[in-house]
């Protein structure tokens, strides 16, 4: 007989055609309204940013992209920046530990999806292949929204945008005829001991400043799984914030903004290293990301010249790893470090309303640190040792770009184009200086017909690429019983994804649906060197030898039944396939989607949010040999939480009872299970 999950899952699709078909019998419906306040990812008819780095109607860009406010995240409340991700259509987010948090966006995560802060880089020469943590590393109370653009980027952003492209954007109050201060305390508790969080911020507001800041501590308990699981120990880990924004107008055509982000977390467990592979202590201590930039904003108005920005950034980020075997003296300690300064010079062109575009220029520069050191806890010595990446290696980007955009009546045509070079150098002591120069040239080419005020169609091509970074070139020595040597002529990963889109939006129905292809080319692998050893180790090398493709459906629908009653459904569709290996592409997430039933009443609202997930039994050999995927695959699941709260004048409530049935649930490659049965409760005030 068919499973529960298969028949839930098959509703589902079923709830996600009828909306899209429902779209054909709207016609009599002649206005693009704005939907007001919604649980919900916000109406396609906002402003963003992120598909062309200025601002767009989000119905009328030819990208797969939608916006999340963080207000919506705190009524659900969802612990942290990936979590949030989950209220998105085609986000699927696994969870190595408790700590971490990798958002896959159409089948890729890690190197291969990039990663912004207000425009900045938070990807850096480090960040590896496959799920990582470095989202989490974001202050989800300290932000006021989030982007998505699916399946784009590279143009925009440059290098490791392949699957898409997520910002975070800091949050800051508007400027004020009057002079303002203002306050905000919240507090969130969760049963069991899971979550303790208190957030204060300050802020003031006049004509000319807005200056905001605050201060963010976290303690998170054990999580607890749902009815076989139980604590799953150890997993949980403490964090500090803090965060400070301040715009100020010098002038009545120019604005500058100082922004400073410091996020600590300390002693995070990988819990299933310790509960699978014989660790008495594995554990990140501590993951640390710091960002300070300045940005000049200045509205020129001279012919086609409309306005310009100049950003200068500097970030640090620092990830300490502590390991021990059980039953070994041996304490590993190892510390990576990286610098980035970055600066950024974009122009904002316009001829009337049908001309936009932009052009710009773009560096970074990446400093790594690393360093390991062996303890024997019998007699206290210390051996240090190389780290995971060869100590001083150097990675600078250099980048041109534009976007163009011509908006006529009926149709719409978007193109661009960036060039990148970098300039890569690694010492190593055990393999000397390697040198690479690669570089990069990808576009994008978008056509929108616009069917009517509030529906269109259009076709995309955009090409990315991942050019090779530190981490690509970091093992270079005796690693793992191989010896590893580089390539000097390895060059980026590259991509070419075909997109068509439809998207909808009227007065009680919008909505959207996306069909894509990604091509994927000279993925960089290890490849052994047949006959050839150095030092009694065999010889590998990485080298640009793969290709795969992904594909996919994804489609989000939202229903306005009534001024009180909203529905929201999504649902997302990936196929991978390694071509040269012939076996399915590594970590594709399974079929998943979600309901959403809204219902408001005056001050007070209430949401039954249905996920679900198929069972994800298509592995690659890799997938099968991951010992956080079970035998035959990662079973499918659904899972219901209620949400409810209460807003009265200064003061707001949040309540959420999460996985009602305490259902045992896995996201596909997560190495810890989902949130069992459990409540959380927050409390703010605002003054």
């Amino acid at each position: 007989m068919p499973s529960v999950t298969f028949l839930l899952m098959r509703k589902l699709i079923l709830i996600n055609l009828i909306l899209f078909f429902t779209v054909y019998l709207a016609g009599q419906e002649k206005d693009l309204t704005t939907k007001g306040d919604t649980l919900f990812p916000p109406s396609l008819a906002e402003v963003v940013i992120t598909a062309n780095r200025f601002n767009s109607i989000g119905i009328e860009t030819p990208e797969a992209i939608r916006a999340l406010e963080t207000k919506s995240v705190q009524k659900f409340q969802l612990r942290s920046a990936p979590e949030a991700l989950q209220l998105t259509p085609g986000v699927f987010v696994q969870k190595t530990n408790h700590g971490g948090g990798s958002p896959f966006i159409r089948g890729l995560t890690g190197n291969q999806t990039l990663l912004l802060m207000d425009g900045i880089r938070l990807s850096n020469s480090t960040m590896r292949y496959g799920p990582n943590q470095y989202f989490n590393t974001i202050d989800i109370f300290s932000i006021g929204k989030m982007e998505i653009l699916r399946g784009s980027g590279s143009v925009q952003y440059g290098s490791d945008a392949l699957g898409g492209t997520i910002q975070a954007f800091t949050s800051s109050p508007d400027f004020s005829d009057e002079k303002k201060f203002g306050s905000t305390l919240l507090t969130r508790i969760g049963t069991g001991g899971m979550e303790q969080s208190l957030r204060g911020g300050v802020s003031y507001t006049s004509k000319n400043a807005t200056i905001h800041g605050g201060l963010t501590w976290r303690n998170f308990g054990d999580l607890a799984g749902g009815d076989t699981t139980g604590i799953q120990s150890p997993s949980g880990y403490n964090e500090l914030d803090q965060d400070f924004k301040a715009r100020f107008r010098i002038s009545p055509k120019s604005e500058v903004t100082a922004v400073y982000q410091n996020v600590s977390q300390r002693d995070i467990p990988i819990y299933h290293k310790v509960v699978l592979e014989d660790y008495a202590i594995n554990r990140t201590d501590p993951q640390k990301r710091q960002l300070a930039y300045l940005r000049l904003n200045q509205v020129i108005g001279k012919g086609i010249f409309e306005s310009a920005n100049l950003t200068a950034s500097w970030q640090k980020t620092g990830e300490g790893r502590d390991m021990q075997k059980n039953g070994s003296d041996l304490l590993r300690t190892e510390f990576d470090r990286v610098r980035t300064l970055g600066f950024s010079a974009e122009g904002l062109l316009s001829s009337g309303d049908y001309w936009t575009g932009n052009v710009g220029l773009e560096v970074y520069n990446d400093h790594v640190k690393s360093s390991r050191t062996d303890k024997d806890l019998l007699s206290g010595q210390e051996t240090a040792k190389r780290g995971l990446y060869p100590d001083g290696s150097l990675m600078t980007s250099l980048a041109a770009f534009t976007v163009q955009t011509i908006d006529l009546e009926k149709w719409n045509f978007t193109a661009g184009a960036r060039f990148n070079t970098y300039i890569i150098k690694v010492d190593d002591e055990e393999s000397g200086t390697t040198k690479l120069n690669p570089g990069a040239l990808v576009g994008n080419l978008a056509v929108m017909r616009k069917l009517n005020p509030h529906s269109n169609l259009f076709v995309s091509v955009n090409t990315g690429f991942r050019a090779p970074n530190i981490d690509d070139l970091g093992t270079l020595g005796i690693v793992d019983f191989r010896y590893e040597t580089p390539n000097f002529n390895l060059k980026p990963e590259s991509s070419i994804q075909y997109q068509a889109g439809h998207k909808y939006q009227g007065k009680k129905l919008r909505g959207e649906i996306f069909l894509y292809k990604i091509d994927m080319y000279n993925l960089i692998v290890r490849k052994r060197i047949e006959d050839q050893f150095i030092e009694g180790y065999p010889l590998y090398q990485k080298e640009n030898s793969e290709r795969a493709y992904i594909q996919g459906v994804e489609t989000a629908w939202d229903y306005s039944i009534s001024r009180s009653l909203s529905v929201y459904s999504s649902l997302t569709w990936t196929y991978g396939q390694n071509i040269s290996k012939d076996e399915p592409l590594r970590r594709i997430p399974p079929l998943f989607g979600q309901l959403s039933v809204d219902y408001r009443f005056r001050e007070a609202w209430i949401n039954l949010q249905w996920l679900a997930a198929g069972k994800q039994g298509r592995l690659a050999q890799g997938d099968k040999d991951d010992n956080r995927i079970p035998d035959g695959g990662t079973p499918g699941w659904n899972l219901l939480n209620l949400n409810t709260g209460y807003a009265w004048k200064l003061f707001k409530a949040d309540v959420s009872l999460k996985n009602i049935f305490n259902k045992d649930y896995r996201y596909h490659g997560s190495g810890i299970n989902g949130l069992g049965r459990s409540l959380f409760i927050t409390l703010a005030v605002n003054i």
